[in-house]
């Protein structure tokens, strides 16, 4: 992984950072992140992937004790164009090798930031 990495934790995988209110947990999210674009950008896919690993856990009866995602990535040196984000994930539940591999590989397929900046998209100032 490159730079710029970000860690959201939640459950048995919460760590030092700030911390968020969470729909999926009763403690909440913990977020390690230094404040720059470059972070947040990589925040956003790491929350996304968390958060979508809880939905998709509950919607295939899968309990999940403790997520974290790292996620991060590089930038051009002269343009500062994105040379890809990559996300790596821990997963503390009794779920099978092979329920945890579906399940990544749903949330893979269904997440919403990763999805979007995978299909790319203007922006423009208002």
């Amino acid at each position: 992984m490159d730079g710029f990495a970000v860690v959201v934790g939640a459950g048995t995988y919460r760590g030092d950072g700030v911390l968020f209110a969470h729909r999926w947990t009763d403690e909440g999210v913990t977020v390690q992140a230094d404040f720059t674009g470059a972070h947040l950008l990589h925040l956003a896919t790491a929350g996304c992937v968390l958060n979508d690993l809880y939905r998709e856990a509950h919607a295939l009866g899968l309990r999940l004790d403790g997520v974290r995602v790292t996620a991060s990535g590089g930038f051009d040196s002269g343009s500062w164009v994105s040379t890809g984000i990559a996300y790596e994930v821990e997963l503390d539940t009794t779920a099978s090798a092979e329920e945890q591999r579906a399940l990544l590989d749903r949330v893979d397929e269904v997440a919403e930031i990763p999805r979007a900046i995978r299909a790319g998209a203007a922006v423009r100032r208002g």
